[in-house]
């Protein structure tokens, strides 16, 4: 799932320092937000629960647990197996918005023809179906009834 975190209030007029924040300007409450407002988007069965990474972003999890009923979880220090499908996804990414870019040079057709394009790859993980197809079957099961003969 990508977020598009808009800029907090007062965004530029700060100097930025060396080790200032990843997001430039998107902090905890604005991220909260934005995913909150994501998440509604999708079917419940999408949303039961959320492994995050660390860092001052998710650090206002507990709000957002409390008013989208999404369980967070974090993935432990140095362990980025535990996140594999993320990490896996960030490597993806990368081709297209290099690490630390900004997200603010591309329109929101730019950014979703790039989740269109990642979304109609087809990837082994899935058995060589695309992700959204997996998606489908996964929110769409096709039900086999077997039906019992006698006689």
């Amino acid at each position: 799932m990508l977020v598009h975190l808009p800029r907090e209030n007062g965004y530029g007029l700060i100097p930025r320092t060396k080790n200032g924040s990843a997001l430039a300007g998107c902090g905890a409450v604005t991220m909260t937000n934005a995913l909150k407002k994501t998440v509604a988007t999708l079917p419940t069965q999408m949303w039961r629960s959320l492994t995050w990474d660390r860092g001052k972003e998710p650090s206002n999890h507990t709000r957002f647990t409390t008013e989208s009923g999404v369980k967070v979880f974090f993935a432990a220090p140095n362990s980025s197996w535990q996140r594999g499908p993320n990490e896996k996804t960030n490597g993806l990414l990368w081709q297209y918005f290099p690490k630390s870019t900004d997200l603010s040079r591309w329109s929101a057709p730019e950014i979703q023809a790039v989740a269109h394009t990642l979304n109609t790859r087809l990837r082994k993980v899935f058995g060589w179906k695309t992700p959204a197809e997996a998606v489908n079957e996964y929110l769409n099961p096709v039900e086999q009834f077997n039906v019992a003969t006698t006689g």
